[in-house]
């Protein structure tokens, strides 16, 4: 019977040389294409650009941004994820400066409130323009977006679970995952010439509806 001799390693170590160099690359050509679109609409305030406007402002090649994405709204996918996680990673750091699991949510609701309603100052058409949209039309992908989001409540909702300081039937992830949904869209749906936007809805307002819906009486 005939062993099949596998590969040298000096071929092995070549094939895994070139993936990695084509890799690096490709994570380059992207974060190119990312750059670009987040300098272009930090200037626009808006997600309004072509995919042409976008190739010109990366200097690369209109193949080169098909080959990475399928169109402007993975790419704008991609934008919205990064800034999802990077919004976790800020809203974890400022709940961590409270000491009482309690505490710590409400910081999290409040700073993830403050985030996603309009601001014609602050200007983040990522969540104000794009997410609605994305909500309705790719609702998969929107899981997928908040994952880092979701953890950071979840976790936050089982420390307080732990802690005594939710009713005894509350599921933490059920309850993490609806708390972070009304949140945003309260946020995102404030905005319009209505009451809401006389006499806007705070943070605490937002904070005091959710917690009486899973924090113990």
């Amino acid at each position: 019977m005939t062993e099949i001799s596998e590969e040298p390693a000096w071929k092995q170590r070549a094939v895994e040389r070139s993936i990695k160099t084509a890799k690096l690359r490709a994570e380059q050509r992207v974060q190119k294409f990312l750059d670009a679109a987040q300098a272009i609409i930090t200037e626009k305030g808006s997600t309004d650009f072509t995919v042409q406007e976008l190739v010109d402002r990366s200097k690369q090649s209109l193949r080169s941004f098909y080959l990475q994405f399928d169109g402007k709204h993975e790419l704008l996918l991609a934008l919205f994820e990064e800034a999802l996680t990077r919004s976790a990673d800020q809203i974890r750091a400022a709940a961590a400066n409270e000491t009482d699991p309690l505490d710590q949510l409400r910081v999290a609701v409040e700073l993830l409130f403050e985030s996603c309603r309009p601001d014609p100052v602050a200007h983040r058409p990522l969540f104000t323009d794009f997410a609605p949209q994305l909500l309705i039309s790719h609702p998969a992908e929107v899981k997928v977006a908040h994952s880092a989001l979701l953890s950071l409540f979840t976790e936050l909702m089982e420390q307080a679970e732990a802690a005594g300081e939710l009713r005894a039937e509350i599921n933490p992830r059920r309850m993490a995952a609806m708390t972070m949904q009304t949140v945003m869209f309260i946020a995102q749906s404030s905005g319009g010439n209505d009451d809401a936007t006389v006499r806007p809805i705070s943070a605490d307002e937002v904070w005091a509806f959710c917690s009486r819906g899973f924090a113990h009486s």
